[in-house]
């Protein structure tokens, strides 16, 4: 008899897409396991016609998963990391990281133009302020449109809104295998990743070893260290969704390069630093570069920002 195990998920192409990816790793590594998934809408999806700056909050695109997970009703939740808090809610863990795919922002052009040569106003349709805040650091001609809704929605919207182009992130794409679409991938100079960008999650209860043990060999270490920096600079900070943060780690041996920033919604003003050091001390890297970002003036941005009244929006 087949041991069978829930896996929690979003029910956006793209959520189910990465969730059958874990659920096919296991059935190769388990033969007598039976995964199956158990699509759950979140907050996120409930309010997918507000930006998420409006939103306010945390986890939105969690929360009811974690619950499904606390309830016992999924053994196990597959999450994309930039969408995870760093504190994670009590009694659950993050028990692996997936190895990481591409985690740039992607631009898919309605007219196969590159940033720099897309026309002068030209309409962007983005998800993210920090998307936004180096699209227009980068261009400040640029007219950037709020553009929510699941990846797939969002790349539909470039036609039926007659914008020039969007930004997504890249790792999406590739996992639709709609990778032909992109007209760029954008350089980390011109769009640093968000934390955890192109990392996959999987959390399950604490107590819960018997799952703990399955998963287990799932974990990349690699990914798992410069996620671990990241989101350990994003602690430090503090900042909400209403704050544009980027950070974005890489490993040379074992050295490991982090670079970070924290903008202003328009762009008018970047603050960014970089750190480098052993791997092994990959957190202690990420809180450096926060304390020396937060000094050279990324704790006013988060101090103006934060006065920034969100109304809750009612239930759909």
């Amino acid at each position: 008899m087949n041991l069978q195990l829930r896996i929690g998920t979003r029910g956006s192409v793209l959520a189910v897409t990465q969730a059958e990816q874990v659920a096919a790793e296991l059935r190769r590594r388990y033969s007598d396991l039976a995964p199956v998934l158990v699509k759950i809408k979140t907050s996120g999806d409930k309010f997918a016609h507000i930006p998420l700056s409006r939103v306010g909050g945390k986890g939105l695109f969690i929360k009811e998963i974690e619950e499904a997970l606390q309830d016992e009703r999924v053994d196990l939740a597959v999450h994309s990391m930039k969408d995870v808090p760093t504190e994670i809610t009590s009694g659950l863990s993050i028990a692996a990281i997936l190895e990481r795919k591409n985690p740039s922002d992607a631009l898919i052009s309605r007219q196969g133009k590159k940033l720099h040569a897309l026309p002068r106003g030209a309409r962007i349709g983005t998800s993210s302020l920090r998307r936004q805040a180096q699209l227009l650091h980068y261009r400040p001609d640029l007219t950037v449109v709020p553009l929510r809704g699941n990846l797939d929605t969002r790349i539909r919207k470039l036609r039926t809104e007659t914008l020039d182009a969007v930004v997504v992130a890249a790792a999406g794409v590739y996992r639709l295998g709609r990778q032909d679409e992109i007209t760029e991938i954008l350089s980390a100079e011109i769009s640093l990743p968000a934390v955890g960008q192109g990392a996959l999650g999987l959390e399950v209860r604490e107590e819960d070893r018997k799952t703990h043990n399955l998963i287990a060999p799932l974990n990349h270490g690699p990914s798992a260290l410069t996620v671990a920096a990241e989101r350990a600079f994003l602690a430090r900070l503090g900042g909400g969704c209403q704050v544009p943060i980027a950070a974005y780690g890489q490993l040379d041996g074992d050295q490991l390069h982090l670079t970070a920033l924290v903008s202003m919604p328009d762009g008018t003003e970047i603050v960014r630093g970089e750190r480098q050091g052993p791997s092994a001390h990959g957190e202690e890297i990420g809180i450096a570069l926060a304390e020396e970002l937060l000094g050279r003036g990324a704790e006013r941005i988060l101090e103006e920002l934060s006065r920034v009244e969100i109304i809750p929006p009612a239930s759909p």
